[in-house]
């Protein structure tokens, strides 16, 4: 699925720049819906089609680009914004209204892929409410295809490298995120067992002592739907114990 992406700069030719860049851009896949060349012209696309993400200029004739951007913030359900200015001078007061990156001219394709991959993590940690019922899920992009993995499915998510490993009962699948911002999201479903992993309260089942000849005593964590044993931080002991009491 493309990410749908309005452009608005009062310049054409820097409008024109950014059409090209999204038209290399691999990963995510964009589709511009459409351009505009002040604020107001800008609003009124956004109030009557579906956007993801509007690429923002800062500096434009009439109402400017921060203004625009504390606008959206007051809709119901507003697209994620990023700033492409040529003034860094602005990029503390855009992240004060929630702007998923500030990208400096001239813009750079890798840098505009990495904003873009911003966006689309963000969508995908986001909690879903889907048609068959207000089922909490992620978002799974493996290999060209979408997936909804519902959160009740899933055992524990553990960071490998730059991934997050989501394990279900019956299969694993990767997702590209960061585990700080599930745990923010879904703290009451899941609990951190170690710097690098979060297993669902509902399948603890024991935490067990073991003893490696390397490392000494350690603990580990004993999942319903899973004969995998992962290691428990002493940090998190306490927090695993209560949740098993729980």
């Amino acid at each position: 699925m493309a990410l749908k992406v309005l452009i608005v700069d009062d310049e054409a030719l820097a409008r024109s720049r950014l059409r090209t860049l999204l038209g290399d851009c691999t990963e995510p896949r964009t589709e511009v819906v459409g351009e505009a060349g002040n604020a107001v012209a800008a609003m009124e696309q956004i109030q009557r089609s579906d956007c993801d993400v509007v690429l923002l200029d800062i500096h434009m004739p009439g109402v400017d680009g921060m203004a625009l951007a504390a606008n959206l913030r007051a809709m119901a359900s507003p697209p994620k914004v990023v700033f492409v200015t040529a003034h860094a001078e602005h990029a503390v007061s855009a992240f004060e209204l929630d702007a998923v990156d500030y990208l400096t001219k001239p813009v750079r394709l890798e840098r505009l892929q990495q904003a873009l991959m911003k966006v689309l993590r963000l969508q995908s940690t986001a909690e879903s409410v889907d048609a068959s019922g207000g089922v909490e899920s992620l978002l799974i992009q493996e290999r060209g295809r979408s997936e909804r993995v519902a959160l009740a499915d899933v055992i524990y998510l553990k960071a490998e490298l730059k991934y997050i490993t989501v394990r279900t009962a019956d299969k694993e699948h990767i997702y590209d995120g960061a585990l700080s911002d599930l745990e923010q999201k879904y703290g009451h479903l899941f609990v951190r067992i170690h710097r690098n992993a979060l297993v669902a309260r509902r399948c603890v089942r024991a935490v067990e002592k073991v003893h490696d000849p390397v490392e000494g005593e350690g603990w580990t964590v004993r999942l319903d739907g899973c004969e995998e044993r992962l290691a428990v931080s002493r940090r998190q002991l306490s927090a695993v114990r209560e949740s098993l009491m729980g």
